[in-house]
């Protein structure tokens, strides 16, 4: 639950109320993560509050609403140590959107799988343009600027499976693109033969009613 153990690193620095949390973390992790949900985060610290993580206090304020301030616990802190000490291990696999594409894209044959690939490379480009960017404007942060290297190195990397991917699946897309069969040859057959055929039925209903066509 790694954004649980998030705000129990925030709350090592100082007790918090929850819009304070959603700005703090924010501004320490920066725009390639995204927005924190308010509700997700009272969700959080509702169940770190359960557990024994973190004590919640309320605060009276004077003009406005009371509001709960939250503070980690001895328990919350030794759960943050455990888990910010040790290893991540990935347990999902690669489920990337672009794998089930490249599926699609070599099932139709080579001109698909390149037209994918080539459209994929400058996706990729631009985000690295983005991402040059937002590292020039977060210089001074270091946790941000860690996060947008990874990104970098991320899109580099995806770079670099393009090449693979054009390598080891053309041939393949070549095999499968032969076996496909050309369905908008046959749905064009199919509609001037619809076509001629009703043509040929409406004049054979027309000599059935004794109805003739006058020359022009």
């Amino acid at each position: 639950m790694p954004l649980h153990h998030a705000v129990l690193a925030l709350l090592t620095q100082r007790p918090n109320h929850g819009y304070e949390l959603k700005a703090r973390f924010e501004e320490a992790i920066g725009p390639q993560w995204g927005g924190l949900n308010i509700g997700h985060l009272y969700q959080i610290l509702e169940r770190l509050v359960r557990d024994g993580y973190v004590s919640r206090s309320q605060v009276a304020q004077t003009d406005r609403p009371d509001k709960y301030l939250y503070t980690l616990t001895g328990a919350g802190e030794a759960e943050l140590r455990s888990w910010a000490t040790t290893p991540w291990v990935r347990v999902g696999g690669f489920r990337d959107e672009l794998f089930l594409k490249l599926l699609g894209a070599c099932a139709l044959g080579p001109q698909a799988l390149n037209t994918l690939i080539e459209s994929q490379r400058q996706t990729y480009l631009s985000e690295l343009a983005g991402l040059a960017q937002q590292r020039r404007a977060h210089a001074d942060e270091p946790l941000v600027a860690v996060l947008i290297d990874a990104a970098v190195a991320h899109t580099k990397a995806d770079l670099g499976l393009l090449d693979s991917a054009a390598q080891h699946l053309d041939p393949l897309a070549a095999t499968q693109g032969a076996r496909t069969p050309d369905r908008t040859r046959s749905r064009s057959r199919s509609r001037a033969d619809d076509g001629a055929g009703g043509t040929a039925e409406a004049g054979a209903r027309g000599v059935v009613r004794g109805e003739r066509s006058e020359p022009a």
